[in-house]
């Protein structure tokens, strides 16, 4: 068993053309392993084996296909700290948040073990034929799966788990600087008893060529993506030939708002939290933090003492609070992001700049005063940097949050809950995580609105992707 091949059919196999690709540690810079890179010849032998493959699944029972998962679930779950620590090795996350991603991988699992057998339809009487309309749900066809790097083991499973539930097979194109946390998930799958041909990965280092190939062959129905906007509005344009069902969870600009009355202890850490996890490097990452003036100074000082303790290292080092960021072109994005604030007047309250040494480091920074004309105020920053503004009026900062193209998630903290909630129906955000700085769960609806994508993940809307309603007209 080859864990750096191709996986098809349940078997691990060299590319076509036999090319492969680096994995380097980005907390050193070494390479980890080299990987096979799929060609469009691979992606016909995966869409020919998940192709016999569904045509058993989704005529299994619900009950059987819920088993499996829940296998799936309790596998993964023994196997928690293998798979952190390769999230660490490619990803470059600190121990500590990568078992909290791990975790969190192994859990959609065991969601969608339970919604397996809640695909529920109607039967209701016509009322002006009198026919019988009856409502079911059925496996909407083979989907094509595009996870990020940012999180390979739950983007992973947040697109697996529900189409297999729902009773489709799947093709998976993993990010080519995080392809094993994947291909390890695989003999997971395989010891809880997922049929050969059912779930396909395919890493690769020409995607376009083979996302493209694969979206255009009429046995792919889905298509789940999570990534950035530009790449997401290209997928829907490519979609459009087919005519493909889209779930797309894209970019993100989320406002954090702290009003005067909020617990500052509570306000500090879920700052912290929705910041700083993943490094920043999450679409539901607060990009912008707006705090009522009354309050704006206690709080940086306090948010400054809490990120100038963290601890840079290795990734795999569990006395590390931080790790790198993915590559190098994030950081100097990060770097050029701070560099531009600085310069428009943005004032430094920590941090600010890339450690000497190997790895992709970039130093836990603050900035405080920014202006309105600092692109990061715009663009989402993806790195341990947190964008500070003050506000005064209620209306003005509900104006500021929502002035931007996207809408992943949004965060808000004060006691007053009349006022919270009525400033969270007015944000024009997909999710909004009140007094706390965690959003996403199995359990909820994970997705956004305007450019920050379509449909949605987790809950029991995850499954609904997968699938599609039929309605029968029935007399008797």
């Amino acid at each position: 068993m080859n864990l750096t091949n191709l996986y098809i059919d349940g078997k691990w196999v060299e590319s076509a053309s036999r090319t492969r690709f680096d994995v380097v540690n980005p907390s050193n810079e070494r390479v980890i392993a080299s990987v096979a890179s799929a060609d469009l010849s691979d992606a016909d032998r995966a869409l020919d084996a998940a192709e016999r493959a569904m045509a058993l699944w989704r005529s299994e029972t619900p009950r059987y296909r819920s088993e499996v998962l829940r296998r799936a679930f309790n596998l993964m779950s023994e196997r928690i700290e293998h798979f952190a620590h390769l999230i660490s090795l490619e990803n470059g996350k600190a121990s500590a948040d990568a078992v909290g991603e791990a975790s969190y991988a192994a859990e959609f699992f065991r969601w969608f073990s339970e919604e397996a057998v809640r695909a529920e339809g109607t039967i209701s009487h016509a009322p002006s034929s009198g026919a019988r309309i009856l409502v079911q749900q059925k496996p909407a066809g083979i989907g094509l799966l595009i996870t990020p790097w940012n999180y390979p083991a739950a983007m992973g499973t947040r697109k697996i788990a529900p189409a297999l539930a729902a009773g489709c097979a799947v093709i998976i194109k993993p990010a080519a600087e995080t392809p094993l946390t994947m291909l390890a998930l695989m003999p997971v799958l395989e010891e809880a008893g997922v049929p050969n041909g059912l779930v396909n990965v395919l890493p690769t280092t020409h995607p376009g060529a083979l996302v493209d190939h694969i979206m255009d062959d009429p046995r792919i129905r889905v298509v789940s993506f999570t990534g950035s906007t530009s790449v997401g509005k290209e997928l829907l344009r490519n979609a459009a030939g087919q005519v493909l069902n889209p779930a797309m969870e894209l970019g993100g600009n989320a406002p954090l708002i702290v009003f005067e009355d909020a617990d500052l202890d509570i306000a500090v850490e879920g700052a912290f939290q929705a910041k700083m996890r993943n490094l920043g490097e999450a679409c539901t990452a607060a990009n912008r933090i707006y705090l009522h003036e009354n309050i704006a100074a206690e709080f940086i000082s306090e948010f400054v003492a809490r990120m100038s303790k963290l601890k840079l290292g290795d990734g795999t080092d569990q006395r590390s609070d931080v790790g790198p960021l993915v590559n190098e072109a994030t950081r100097t994005k990060v770097a050029r992001l701070v560099e531009d604030a600085v310069a428009k007047g943005a004032i430094v309250e920590l941090g600010g700049y890339a450690p000497v040494g190997p790895g992709y480091f970039y130093t836990p920074t603050v900035l405080s005063n920014v202006p309105d004309d600092a692109d990061c105020i715009h663009d989402e920053i993806f790195g341990p940097v947190a964008i500070i503004q003050s506000f005064t009026d209620q209306d003005q900062v509900i104006c500021r949050a929502n002035d931007t193209e996207y809408g992943l998630v949004a965060y808000v903290f004060s006691k007053n809950m009349k006022r919270a909630l009525n400033v969270c129906e007015q944000l024009e955000f997909g999710m909004v995580g009140l007094n706390r700085g965690i959003v996403s769960d199995p359990a909820a609806p994970f997705g956004g609105v305007k450019q920050s994508g379509l449909g949605r993940e987790g809950g029991k809307d995850g499954m609904l992707e997968f699938m599609e309603t039929q309605y029968i007209s029935a007399a008797w």
